[in-house]
């Protein structure tokens, strides 16, 4: 893995006191702090609904762009050319043979697996990289509802499912607490988060972060994933997922359900090629349930990506 290229004038950023105390206790906090404030490399998923891997490749790498394999998702590249960056722009991108997306948030849709002819609910769907994406290995068969609690993110929504000739989802508009004795097969609840794993993207996160807020967005997560669990039919399986760090919102939430519901139990996962770190089974005098070291902690620095949590949830 090559060294990061640090985002121009990022060490001029103050860190709060009480978050390099806290992220000193999690991880190597001069990593962690490296990748954080260095580009996100960029990356795609190629969109089997519409062309083979291999067409879409060629027709990109002969317009001088550089395509480095992903190795966890097969369908997937890091992306560069020494001249340009607008990987947006790319005829392909607009045509909807590929999909710019981050190479950490292809995680969850791979470790849920849904399958042609499942019925699926992806709880908090847009912008929709993991709804197309999950659509493609679900080959267009069975049903996927994508669902989101605000209007105005349907249309984004909208946009990528429609350009992906994505034919098999259906859109709905609610709150994710609100869905009420669905039988799915399948569930993705990719969760409103506080973004800790996303900083590299999003340097406000270090002026906003707050404990207080962490704590509020925990609640709200403890619900989401309750109610997605109730939605699950007997035997499906559900991915709870967020691009944060933070022990509360990760393994907290999923300690919650553990303790909540008897039949729910961690599925062991792991993804060729990915590097990971093991999971928080402690944090400021709290214990988590011990199966938790079966969930997929990934810090910036582990891949050179975003910062992820995945954990993979059975209802037997």
């Amino acid at each position: 893995m090559n060294e990061p290229e640090p985002i121009p004038n990022a060490e001029e950023l103050e860190f709060k006191p009480a978050f390099i105390e806290r992220y000193s206790k999690l991880t190597d906090w001069a990593q962690f702090k490296k990748y954080s404030l260095s580009f996100l490399r960029r990356s795609i998923r190629i969109n089997t609904l519409l062309t083979p891997v291999v067409e879409t490749k060629k027709s990109i790498e002969a317009k001088g762009w550089i395509l480095k394999p992903i190795p966890w998702c097969k369908e997937s590249f890091w992306i560069d050319n020494p001249d340009r960056r607008d990987v947006g722009n790319l005829l392909e991108h607009h045509l909807g043979k590929i999909y710019v997306q981050e190479a950490a948030s292809m995680i969850p849709p791979l470790i849920l697996n849904p399958q042609p002819g499942d019925v699926v609910l992806d709880m908090c769907a847009a912008p929709g990289s993991k709804t197309t994406q999950m659509a493609a290995m679900m080959q267009n068969q069975g049903l996927l509802v994508a669902n989101d609690f605000k209007g105005q993110r349907l249309q984004s929504l909208g946009i990528n499912l429609q350009r992906s000739g994505v034919t098999n989802v259906l859109i709905s508009l609610m709150h994710g607490k609100r869905f009420y004795q669905f039988q799915f097969d399948k569930i993705l609840l990719d969760a409103p988060c506080s973004g800790t794993g996303t900083i590299r993207k999003s340097l406000k996160t270090i002026r906003i972060w707050n404990p207080l807020t962490i704590s509020k967005l925990a609640r709200q997560q403890k619900e989401l994933i309750k109610n997605a669990f109730e939605n699950l039919r007997p035997g499906g399986e559900m991915v709870y997922s967020t691009c944060s760090d933070e022990p509360e919102e990760d393994e907290g939430v999923v300690d919650y359900l553990l303790q909540t519901f008897s039949n729910a139990k961690i599925v062991p996962t792991h993804l060729k090629g990915l590097k990971i770190s093991p999971p928080v089974l402690e944090f400021d005098g709290v214990i988590y349930d011990a199966s938790l070291k079966h969930t997929l902690r990934i810090w910036p620095q582990d891949n050179d990506t975003e910062g992820f949590f995945v954990a993979k949830i059975k209802k037997t």
